[in-house]
């Protein structure tokens, strides 16, 4: 039984019409339709309103429709990627600020009488830099790959 069977079948044991399930959801009686038909399908967050509404379990709802339950764990991988995207992005705006700091310092040093030290060592300040932005646009180059190639 797939997921347009199983939700009609939920909705008609409470007796309510397409609207009344759509008004429950907030979303429209076509969408309401089309679920039903298998015209198209509810995005993860609502498929787990669908399931607290009628308190049956997301597997029972999923169970033997393997399109839908595809499209859900494509959903959700989608949804990680660009959270760790993001992160690489972070890693690479740190490197970028790490190297503007140490520019300031250094055109500072020679344009004005002030000898401000550059703190933790010249490896940190020479390389450091270097190593997160090669990090990050890599790690961000790799993800952003991978979330838009599925």
């Amino acid at each position: 039984m797939n997921f347009g069977s199983k939700l009609k079948g939920e909705r008609m044991r409470k007796g309510w019409s397409q609207e009344e399930l759509a008004e429950q959801l907030f979303v429209s009686r076509q969408s309401v339709s089309k679920w039903e038909n298998g015209q198209n399908y509810p995005s993860i967050e609502m498929i787990i309103k669908i399931s607290d509404l009628f308190h049956v379990t997301i597997d029972e709802l999923l169970r033997g429709d393997e399109e839908l339950t595809k499209k859900v764990i494509n959903d959700s991988k989608q949804l990680a990627y660009p959270k760790i995207k993001f992160t690489f992005d972070v890693i690479f705006l740190l490197g970028a600020l790490l190297l503007v700091i140490k520019l300031v310092v250094l055109i500072g040093n020679r344009l004005t009488s002030l000898d401000l030290p550059l703190l933790r060592g010249t490896f940190f300040w020479n390389f450091g830099s270097l190593i997160l932005m090669v990090i990050g646009g890599i790690g961000s180059g790799i993800f952003k790959e991978k979330y838009s190639s599925e």
